[in-house]
């Protein structure tokens, strides 16, 4: 009997229904809230402005003991607040990635909007801008722009093309299932061996998120990834729905990838004696 095929087994979509791998893979990052934004802001603002105002003072110490110019004393101060409030937040970012003090203190980073890293073109925008909307209005700018985005995002980031990325997971374990009750028959005499490692991961990473995707993007990313998993998969279930499948499909591997585990742990322990022992009448010298 002829296998049914993919789209037997899987709801049509239209192609341009069909998701990029771009969304996939936007669908992972995590926007840092407004409140641990602005908690973050707040240390990053008063670590440089203590950073200013010690030049600053450094500079007064100096200009009495140098005798300097007042007008010479008048530039040089407006240089070091530049470099206090642009250059250092600015070199700091490019250094670390997208970090500072405070967004280490949230675990948040800034990234692209692609989620990649930020460059030198990022960092100078968001640190220019800044110097506006955070020092100079003391955050209230940041503060407007971040209520009425839904990334919070300040005016920095608008231009810059970046957005705060919350790294910081909960230590919660991850729920284990088992085979859907509508596959479980059919569990018993599929094959999954051929399944790309690659692409089982991005199978568990859907099912891990899921439950937090819009309901359209969860349907047209299940269909998308079932369509790419029934190549793999045989014989196909009929009139299966593409997340059971998907799940399916996850937890029969994983039973199996454990079996053939245990198997492989119980040769070597039958194995163990013969491999670690010594010959016979052998003396063993510790």
């Amino acid at each position: 009997m002829a296998q049914p095929r993919p789209s037997d087994v899987l709801e049509h979509v239209d192609e341009q229904d069909a998701l990029i791998t771009g969304e996939a893979v936007a669908l992972q990052l995590r926007p840092t809230s407004f409140v641990l934004r602005a908690a973050g802001c707040a240390i990053d603002f008063f670590v440089y402005l203590f950073v200013a105002v010690g030049i600053i003072v450094l500079l007064f110490q100096a200009a009495d003991s140098l005798r300097l110019d007042p007008a010479l004393i008048g530039a040089v101060q407006i240089v070091s607040t530049v470099v206090a409030l642009v250059v250092v937040p600015m070199v700091v970012e490019l250094v670390s990635h997208g970090k500072s003090l405070g967004r280490l203190a949230i675990g948040a980073r800034i990234v692209r909007d692609d989620g990649g890293s930020i460059g030198f073109r990022h960092a100078f925008i968001r640190a220019l801008v800044g110097f506006v909307e955070i020092f100079s209005l003391l955050g209230g700018g940041a503060a407007i722009a971040g209520l009425l985005s839904s990334r919070s995002k300040r005016l920095g980031d608008m231009l810059a093309g970046t957005y705060s990325q919350h790294e910081r997971v909960s230590g919660r374990p991850a729920p284990v299932f088992g085979v859907p009750y509508q596959l479980v028959e059919w569990s018993r005499t599929a094959d999954v061996a051929r399944l790309p490692d690659p692409l089982a991961r991005r199978i568990a990473q859907f099912l891990a998120q899921s439950k937090d995707l819009l309901p359209e993007s969860r349907r047209r990313l299940s269909v998308e990834l079932a369509n790419e998993a029934s190549i793999y998969v045989s014989p196909l279930p009929t009139g299966a729905d593409p997340e059971l499948f998907l799940a399916a499909v996850s937890v029969i591997r994983r039973e199996r990838e454990l079996a053939a585990l245990q198997q492989e742990q119980q040769i070597l322990d039958r194995l163990r004696p013969a491999l670690e022992g010594t010959p016979h009448h052998f003396p063993d010298r510790g």
